[in-house]
């Protein structure tokens, strides 16, 4: 959702001076589908304090201050499940919907998206990746020649929708599987983004943000990307 959709959505909500249940929900689904970064929740603020001000001058100020109280506890929420991601997780399928986990995440990337796996036929990761593409986040992809190009792998899609991308033709395979967020957050795993993964085998993955571990992760995908 574009700033100036979300500024229209706050001001229609406040145009009765109350925050109802279905503009509640309606918020809230906003929040979830843009999942902000803490920077972004400050601004998502200071746009809802700028709607609020607005109004104070027109109308009971109290009615204002009571829509704004409760926009504030929407935000609140929605930025403590952004600070979540501040302690590792583990992710196992097929016992654990691990698809939907990468969604979030992709949906949540801003400005960088790189990806190094082995090969994608998740058509729902493909969507994700499309999608993030078309917001402007800019998206490197990394990917092994064996599978790149086979009946059902989304590479060429992706390749052909304007997404950069690399692969390996060397003799041997490029068998990582890691993806990198905002250049902040680190997934990676045994986990490939195939819906093999998700139905059916044994598969994992952790996501971090421990420097210590994004920083040589972002430094080997910088290396590869030069190499390939």
């Amino acid at each position: 959702m574009q700033p100036e959709e979300l500024q229209s959505l706050l001001k229609q909500s406040l145009e009765d001076l109350i925050l109802s249940r279905g503009e509640r929900q309606a918020l809230r689904q906003v929040f979830e589908d843009i999942a902000p970064a803490p920077n972004q929740i400050a601004q998502i603020r200071h746009m809802i304090f700028e709607t609020a001000r607005a109004k104070v001058d027109q109308r009971d100020s109290g009615l204002v201050l009571d829509w704004l109280e409760e926009l504030m506890k929407l935000l609140q929420a929605q930025g403590a499940a952004a600070t979540e991601i501040l302690s590792p997780e583990s992710h196992f399928s097929p016992s654990e919907d691990c698809p939907q986990r990468i969604m979030q995440l992709v949906h949540a990337a801003r400005t960088d998206l790189d990806i190094c796996v082995f090969t994608i036929t998740d058509d729902r990761l493909a969507e994700a990746i499309l999608e993030a593409h078309h917001r402007k986040v800019a998206i490197r992809i990394i990917t092994d020649n064996e599978k790149a190009f086979d009946p059902g792998s989304d590479v060429e899609r992706l390749q052909g929708a304007g997404i950069q991308l690399k692969v390996d033709n060397t003799p041997f395979h490029m068998h990582h599987k890691f993806a990198l967020f905002d250049r902040q957050l680190l997934l990676t795993g045994s986990y490939n983004w195939t819906r093999g993964a998700a139905r059916d085998n044994l598969e994992n993955f952790i996501v971090t943000c421990e420097r210590r571990l994004v920083g040589p992760f972002q430094d080997a995908f910088e290396r590869l990307w030069r190499e390939l």
